[in-house]
């Protein structure tokens, strides 16, 4: 298993964080152009999902997965959204998505007094953490078969 990348938008659609371990495929646009297709898409699957739906989702949309690769997805109350991409094997990320936001963005980033809200994320010290403990996830492959 592996995971591929992680953004985290904020709730205006404005990518305000991405990185990457294990992508092997490049979209061939540019980063800019990514993060808004990627935004439009969360944001049309989440409408999707809720029009669609025979009860009221408590979650709401939580992942898809593809023959290539499974989305996670988090979105906190605030309307941060954080997408999480894994090979299709992997389980279940949403507690670990919950655990990057409790743990190292709220540790690293809002109680950070040098981090300003709504800017890009460019804190050492959160990527460092990140990067840590994404790599400490039993998910997590350097190597891809």
């Amino acid at each position: 298993m592996t995971i591929f990348n992680l953004y985290i938008f904020d709730r205006n659609g404005t990518c305000l964080y991405y990185t990457e371990w294990n992508r092997r495929n490049q979209s061939g646009i540019s980063k800019e152009e990514e993060f808004k297709l990627m935004y439009g898409m969360i944001l049309s699957i989440k409408s999707f999902c809720s029009r669609l739906s025979p009860t009221d989702l408590k979650d709401g949309f939580l992942s898809y997965r593809t023959s290539k690769y499974k989305l996670h997805f988090y979105e906190t109350a605030s309307g941060l959204k954080f997408i999480l991409n894994t090979d299709i094997n992997a389980g279940n990320m949403r507690d670990n998505i919950q655990q990057i936001y409790s743990n190292i963005y709220v540790e690293n980033v809002i109680k950070n007094p040098e981090c300003k809200l709504g800017q890009q994320i460019t804190s050492e010290l959160f990527q460092t953490k990140l990067d840590d403990y994404i790599r400490s996830l039993p998910q997590f492959a350097t190597k891809l078969s």
